[in-house]
């Protein structure tokens, strides 16, 4: 158990911190998150498929300032470590890893908005004393230990955890489970549910009940129904173009016969008074 938590811990390090050391480049998303624990415990399918599903879920969630509702690394790690090593029912750990998001959300806040705020001095001093190499050494410092706290959150989550995980898994009564994996299924479409109130407009709407039929009641698959999307993306966007291309024309049509008006007139004009 030592090996997996060890192995949890640098799961969220690698995809955590690694998000933030170059910039943010997406790889803490749940969808990457699940398939590199997936990797990393020799089951890469159940890891796409538990990170695919909390992809959903979390995608609508939207963190504005130091606010966040929830935090998706550590979940989808500890719901991917839960179900390949201790055989957790797919859609239970789906409903575990929620409130297990929420829960690390506030362990976040608290080193950003509490723990952090105590290097701003140090940071004040450096760069008032115009050192560059103290400040890079202080941003690389405290990116190292806001992640490595995260790193240890989970790996005593795994360690400390597992055991009463497993031993409360094998209490849970079936009708029980099934609630829970019935619960799992639905949360995914909680998550389309906030994101999609965010993006609803009359506009956009023939396109969601053109997918939800063409799922719903012609059984394509989430490939075709994507492709189709992205050929009207394509026709919708030459049909804009081209009347953005119109108006421009009328548009300087316009433009230059005011232009040859206002010549003849000061032509004729001129032709007047001479």
């Amino acid at each position: 158990m030592l090996q997996i938590a060890l192995l949890a811990s640098l799961c969220v390090f690698i995809c955590f911190g690694g998000n933030w050391l170059w910039g943010q480049t997406m790889i803490e998303r749940p969808l990457v998150v699940g398939a590199v624990a997936g990797l990393v415990f020799g089951d890469l399918q159940t890891g796409i498929l538990i990170g695919a599903s909390l992809e959903a879920i979390f995608m609508g969630a939207v963190d504005i300032g130091g606010a966040l509702s929830a935090e998706p690394v550590t979940a989808t790690v500890l719901a991917t470590t839960f179900a390949i090593t201790l055989n957790v029912n797919m859609k239970a750990a789906l409903a575990l890893a929620v409130p297990i998001g929420v829960f690390a959300a506030f362990i976040s806040m608290f080193l950003k908005n509490v723990v952090m705020n105590i290097f701003a001095p140090l940071v004040d001093k450096v760069a008032a004393n115009d050192d560059s190499k103290g400040l890079t050494k202080l941003h690389f410092g405290m990116w190292f230990i806001n992640y490595f706290v995260f790193s240890l959150v989970t790996f005593f989550s795994v360690l400390a955890g597992a055991q009463p995980v497993q031993h409360l898994v094998k209490q849970i009564p079936a009708n029980l489970m099934a609630g829970l994996a019935a619960t799992g299924g639905l949360l995914p479409a909680v998550g389309f549910a906030i994101l999609l109130r965010m993006l609803w407009s009359k506009n956009l709407s023939p396109f969601y009940f053109l997918g939800f039929i063409l799922a719903a009641y012609v059984n394509l698959p989430s490939v075709a129904i994507a492709a189709i999307g992205i050929i009207i993306v394509i026709l919708q966007w030459n049909r804009d173009k081209q009347i953005m291309d119109f108006e421009n024309k009328q548009k300087n049509i316009n433009t230059t016969h005011v232009a040859e008006t206002l010549d003849n007139k000061d032509q004729e004009e001129e032709e007047f008074f001479s």
